[in-house]
């Protein structure tokens, strides 16, 4: 170990299972590219080290992890996790017979998030996105995204991403922004969804663009969101402003969004439960990763599964999120979206457990970084007290994290 004897790791990790997730580590045999009773040495927040423990290291701090096991730190690649208010009463409302069209009528659905977003301030915002943050980071979560979406006007659109921003600068975690100012049409729009694509193409992208607050522009692309055309004037102005392209596509039907998606070299394509053949092959030559959010399909009782079995013939990456959201998933834990991701869509507890890590990274244009334990990646990592990476997708409930190990270089 050459770097141990000119320079001293800044901690060493040792007595470890190490879950690598790494193609590097991975066989038929060790399919999670376990290195049992293994070392992770960590220099300026990178992995310079992961093989074999040596005696003889040379370490500022040494850590005896007591065969507990190792993984990348998980990363949830969807959530809505800034809004104001809740819809806790038109769920009640739902459940005691109230039909949509009325909650709607009366004010409920997303219009009334947006109404309580755009009155809440700047910090009533950070302070209720926090909370739902922490629960995520007491997860195990190093990484996350999070989408505008309940602002529909420039200014609210803006204070949104604003406190995704504020909440990298304040919590130990990475934060990856998706502007979605395509995702309903705000009420001073009705009947001139035209007029709105408008606004977001000419005003809201260069604006957020300039103020770099986002890294991503996302849509929806749906009978009841977006159409294709429009969608694809979002994608035009987005790349215009070099900023990259995802797409939430095929969740309640067919409108070939993934395929557009994939057309304009998304990072991912989200939901896809009507995603079709023609579009997978295209997701497949792109490398656009499908992004299965399985909390949204339980809330909503959905029925019309992803198609599973041809994404993994196709050799689609496939990642797992909690969509967390005010409307349709209000998870705020990702080792549950882990047990839904295999019951409800029959992934293994290897494809789950990739796809909030090196699938997910890749869904956010970071699979360079983090996703995976190797070295000259960010040492983002995860130590859990349990027998096997595949207990954290069989256990429902409880939460067997022991400690994060998280590199404070996010960029």
């Amino acid at each position: 170990m050459s770097q141990s004897e000119t320079k001293p790791f800044d901690y060493i990790i040792h007595n470890v299972n190490i879950a690598t997730l790494s193609e590097q580590y991975a066989s038929d045999d060790n399919p999670y590219g376990v290195i049992e009773n293994g070392m992770v040495g960590v220099t300026g927040g990178v992995i310079t080290y992961l093989g074999d423990y040596d005696t003889k290291v040379n370490s500022k701090e040494t850590i005896d992890a007591q065969d507990q096991w190792l993984t990348p730190g998980l990363i949830d690649c969807h959530t809505h996790l800034v809004y104001g208010g809740n819809r806790a009463n038109e769920f009640e409302m739902r459940l005691n017979g109230v039909a949509y069209e009325e909650i709607a009528k009366a004010g409920g659905g997303i219009i009334s998030s947006v109404k309580a977003t755009r009155e809440a301030t700047e910090e009533e915002l950070f302070q209720s996105a926090a909370k739902r943050l922490q629960s995520f980071i007491d997860e195990g979560v190093t990484t996350i995204e999070i989408k505008s979406g309940y602002g529909l006007d420039t200014e609210n659109e803006i204070k949104m991403l604003k406190v995704a921003k504020r909440l990298e600068q304040e919590f130990p975690i990475r934060i990856s922004t998706t502007f979605l100012g395509a995702h309903a049409l705000p009420p001073e729009f009705k009947d001139n969804s035209d007029g709105y694509i408008d606004l977001v193409c000419n005003d809201m992208i260069p604006k957020i663009a300039e103020l770099g607050l986002a890294d991503c522009v996302d849509a929806f692309c749906e009978n009841i969101g977006f159409s294709y055309a429009q969608t694809q004037r979002v994608f035009k102005a987005a790349q215009q402003h070099g900023l990259k392209v995802k797409l939430h596509a095929e969740q309640l039907s067919d409108q070939s969004g993934a395929g557009l998606a994939a057309d304009y070299n998304a990072l991912s394509a989200d939901h896809l439960e009507y995603l079709s053949q023609d579009s997978i092959e295209k997701m497949a030559q792109s490398g656009t990763v499908a992004v299965l959010l399985p909390g949204a399909f339980y809330f909503l009782r959905e029925t019309k599964l992803p198609p599973m079995d041809e994404l993994r013939q196709a050799g689609v990456p496939i990642a797992v999120a909690s969509d967390s959201n005010p409307g349709t998933s209000p998870a705020q834990s990702l080792l549950l979206m882990l047990n839904m991701a295999c019951t409800l869509f029959r992934m293994t507890p290897l494809e789950a457990l990739q796809g909030v890590t090196i699938n997910a990274a890749k869904a956010l244009g970071l699979e360079d970084k983090v996703g995976s334990i190797e070295t000259g990646k960010n040492a983002e990592l995860a130590l859990w007290d349990i027998d096997h990476p595949n207990q954290l997708s069989y256990q429902l409930g409880g939460n067997n994290l022991v400690k994060v190990y998280n590199s404070t270089n996010k960029k």
